[in-house]
């Protein structure tokens, strides 16, 4: 049995590439920031957007496009100007965006359970008028991303330095709060909307442990993602599994064996300038650097 012979099935894997791209090309810039948890909140906004296309007949992923970008900016403005008091603000924009997913597809008619396909994903309810979307939304993320990467990389660094440099920080703030919420929507038809900050961040996490720079980084996330998304997509069809769960323990099984893996590179570059030194090598005598998955990557 050919799975290619299934349209629903093509769509799929379609739907699958384009998010295993993008949300790896967002999720670096949201490590940097140290916002690795920003995909989950808009998530849970991003549910009134489904709940609202449902009773107002529209398309749920445009909806929820709309409103996940309104929340990713008032989410931007209450890290600016909520002090102390701006979690409790961003908690009830979380919150109230899950029960306002709820009651709107309650008001709709239906159940419970059409929302359960954008909240956790469903292979055979992505369309082809879904797969256009989802390939528009991510042409936008991919523009982004790589066009605005020195950009963006520099503020994710360090804001302070790059308002010096004359860079429009909060303009690109929102225009990265804004790429998160179009990924988000993006995604939910196939991780769903409570998964898929994992793909957004446990691929960035995984290849940092392997590279140095940030252009590795980048391509070795993007990559990761890819191959998790295709690989659950396709384990999903075989063995009768749920997509999304089934993607982001893959991620995490890639995060846990390329860990193991750089322990011992990690001990092995570390050897090498300690062997140099002793043989009198003074170009060899360079320190690593040792960082986390939350640490800086360099351009």
């Amino acid at each position: 049995m050919d799975i290619l012979d299934y349209a629903f099935m093509q769509r799929a894997l379609l739907a699958a590439v384009l998010v295993g791209v993008i949300a790896p090309s967002v999720g670096v810039y949201l490590v940097q920031r140290r916002q690795a948890l920003m995909g989950d909140g808009i998530g849970h906004v991003a549910m009134t957007g489904v709940g609202l296309g449902f009773l107002l007949s529209t398309s749920p992923v445009w909806m929820a496009t709309a409103v996940s970008v309104l929340g990713a900016v008032l989410m931007e403005l209450i890290r600016w100007y909520g002090k102390t008091r701006g979690d409790i603000a961003l908690a009830m924009l979380f919150y109230g965006g899950m029960a306002g997913g709820v009651m709107f597809t309650h008001l709709a008619g239906g159940s419970t359970a059409n929302l359960t396909t954008y909240l956790f994903g469903s292979l055979s309810t992505v369309s082809a008028s879904d797969v256009t979307s989802i390939f528009l939304l991510a042409a936008f993320v991919m523009a982004v991303t790589l066009g605005l990467r020195r950009q963006l990389f520099a503020v994710s660094q360090d804001e302070e330095f790059a308002r010096v440099t004359g860079l429009p920080v909060r303009t690109l703030n929102l225009l990265t709060a804004v790429t998160a919420a179009v990924t988000v929507t993006v995604a939910m038809r196939v991780v769903g909307l409570l998964l898929v900050s994992a793909l957004m961040v446990v691929p960035v996490a995984a290849a940092q442990q392997l590279t140095r720079s940030f252009a590795a980084t980048f391509a070795v996330a993007v990559a990761i993602g890819v191959s998790v998304t295709i690989g659950g997509t396709v384990t999903s069809f075989y063995q009768d599994v749920p997509p999304g769960s089934t993607i982001v323990l893959l991620t995490i099984g890639a995060f846990i064996a390329l860990t193991a893996l750089a322990s011992p590179l990690a001990r092995r570059r570390a050897r090498t300038p300690a062997a140099a030194q002793a043989a009198g090598d003074p170009a060899e005598c360079v320190i690593p650097a040792t960082r986390g998955p939350e640490d800086t990557v360099g351009v």
